[in-house]
């Protein structure tokens, strides 16, 4: 009889750790898919994400408390001392899927409200207003003045000058249109014009200095090139959000996992020490081993505090990069949960194609490709500055009222009525141009060496990244296989503690050492997400499906 009652103990033993486990914690079943004390599933804080945000056509986790097997992820699965799988965000009902936020849904949410992301916006739209205000530099310009003096009665002048002004981009030539009126008694001869006025139309076009490139064109210039740095820089800084934004998702993940699997543990130690205390309570157990089995029980429970405040402090990370189409921020609802992972294998036909991306289209290289062209237009500019400055103006003239018929031919328009004019100016040491154009040459060589060392950067941060993912993929392997060997040990303890050879403090060992190896699984796969991540960062990309 005394054999029976002990069989029938240890039975019942398996049947409470199974059967809290199957049926997670009170609280944790009672909330759905959150850890107790974190808030019901139906109750949002203002700001909060809706039940409609979080719809997505992904799988859904097991609750918390529970195991799932590989790709049966939800459903009702053996204890973790019997094989059970860790608690993998995976495929499950249509409920269990509104609850799940993946990480396209945290795309669709970064890309569409993130205060960074529409400042980088701005970025292209400043080097277009930049590039609006070159071209101010060839806007036609009228200009009118009029002066006239009266005194004791003698009119002494009386000047109107109007000039109309039309840059032109070829040859830095400006065209010229005026009509000019200076009479009166005291009037500079060489300024006098007829009682009508006197119009005139003409070019400057410079000789020298200005002929191939002048100051309005390579302005212009350097702006144009500078929307092609500015949408680097645009490129760049969205990359950075993302990167930070998905490595928060992870390091989210990584904390539900850990809540999931502690709360695992502590129902299964619960469930043990209850199945103990009957035994004590028949006298076919040791008191002691109680003592032990609560010890274990209370051990877990402490964990389960910590990561539970772990798990909202990765809730709250992450939502720093939601917002809503007002620009208000809004949290994560505390029923959310991650997608599973996706461990996407990456070879190396994959590598040869971001290491390519990342020499040719990577946002630093090309902001410093296009910082090297703007300084390739400067020293152009500063190389034709060492020119002598030779400018040549031609007006014809008429006489202000050219539009009368009965005006004779000597005074219309005609090569017979002009004015011309030619300046010249030539610095003898050149020394400021000189200068200038020296530092423009060792801005250009210091822009390139930095290019040079930055696509070196660049690459071997793809190469190692690459390195990292193998490495992971590698370990996870290795990892899976350690977690088979150790429930088939837990197995066997728990076989050896039926038939009265083995204690609870190395089957609570035993089984700490399980829950151990799946954490630092989970840890390992959160750190695979990551470190994909950051290789497509390196290229100067987005992971797919965040283009």
């Amino acid at each position: 009889m005394r054999i029976f009652r002990k069989l029938a103990a240890a039975l019942g033993a398996l049947t409470v750790g199974a059967l809290l486990l199957a049926l997670g914690p009170p609280g944790l079943r009672a909330q759905g898919l959150t850890p107790a004390g974190q808030g019901a599933p139906g109750q949002l804080a203002p700001g909060q994400l809706g039940p409609r945000r979080l719809a997505s056509g992904l799988a859904t986790p097991a609750a918390p408390g529970k195991l799932a097997a590989p790709g049966t992820a939800g459903a009702p699965a053996a204890p973790l001392l019997l094989g059970g799988a860790p608690a993998v965000p995976g495929r499950g009902t249509a409920a269990d899927t509104a609850r799940v936020f993946s990480l396209q849904d945290l795309a669709e949410l970064v890309f569409a409200n993130h205060p960074i992301v529409k400042q980088a916006v701005l970025l292209s739209a400043e080097a277009q207003a930049q590039v609006q205000q070159a071209r101010g530099g060839f806007d036609p310009k009228l200009g009118a003045g009029f002066d006239r003096k009266v005194f004791g009665g003698t009119d002494y002048y009386n000047n109107w000058a109007n000039e109309l002004k039309v840059p032109l981009w070829p040859g830095g030539v400006d065209l010229k249109a005026g009509y000019d009126r200076y009479v009166g008694p005291y009037v500079n001869p060489e300024h006098r014009t007829p009682g009508a006025g006197l119009a005139g139309i003409g070019l400057s076009v410079p000789l020298g200095q200005g002929l191939l490139i002048d100051a309005r064109r390579s302005t212009l210039r350097q702006a144009r090139i500078l929307v092609a740095a500015a949408e680097a820089d645009r490129v760049k800084q969205i990359n950075e959000v993302w990167l930070q934004a998905a490595k928060d998702y992870w390091n989210w993940y990584y904390a539900y996992q850990q809540t999931a699997l502690i709360q695992e543990g502590v129902a299964l130690a619960e469930g043990r020490f209850q199945a103990v205390r009957r035994r004590v309570d028949v006298g076919d157990q040791a008191p002691i081993d109680s003592v032990e089995a609560r010890i274990t029980a209370q051990d877990r429970l402490v964990q389960a505090e910590q990561l539970g405040v772990e798990l909202q402090n990765a809730r709250l990370v992450l939502s720093n990069h939601l917002w809503n189409r007002d620009a208000q921020p809004v949290e994560l609802p505390t029923r959310a949960v991650p997608q599973a992972v996706r461990l996407a294998a990456v070879d190396t036909t994959d590598l040869r194609r971001l290491s390519d991306l990342a020499a040719t289209q990577h946002p630093t290289l090309r902001k410093l490709d296009a910082k090297i062209r703007q300084l390739g237009i400067e020293e152009r500019y500063r190389r034709e500055m060492l020119k002598p400055k030779i400018n040549a103006s031609g007006t014809l003239l008429s006489q202000g009222d050219f539009y009368r018929n009965e005006l004779p031919d000597t005074y219309g328009f005609g090569w017979n009525n002009y004015k011309v004019g030619v300046d010249f100016a030539f610095p003898l040491f050149l020394r400021q141009e000189r200068g200038k154009l020296q530092y423009t040459r060792i801005q250009v060589q210091e822009n390139i060496l930095e290019q040079q060392q930055s696509r070196r950067i660049i690459l071997n941060r793809v190469d190692a990244s690459y390195n990292t993912l193998k490495a992971y993929e590698r370990q996870l392997a290795i990892q899976a296989l350690a977690i088979e060997n150790q429930r088939l040990l837990l197995r066997a303890e728990l076989a050896k503690f039926n038939l009265g050879e083995s204690t609870v403090f190395l089957i609570n060992s035993r089984e700490t050492k399980l829950i151990d190896l799946r954490l630092k699984l989970a840890s390992m796969q959160a750190g695979y997400e990551k470190s994909l991540a950051e290789l497509y960062y390196y290229a100067g990309t987005r992971t797919p499906g965040a283009e």
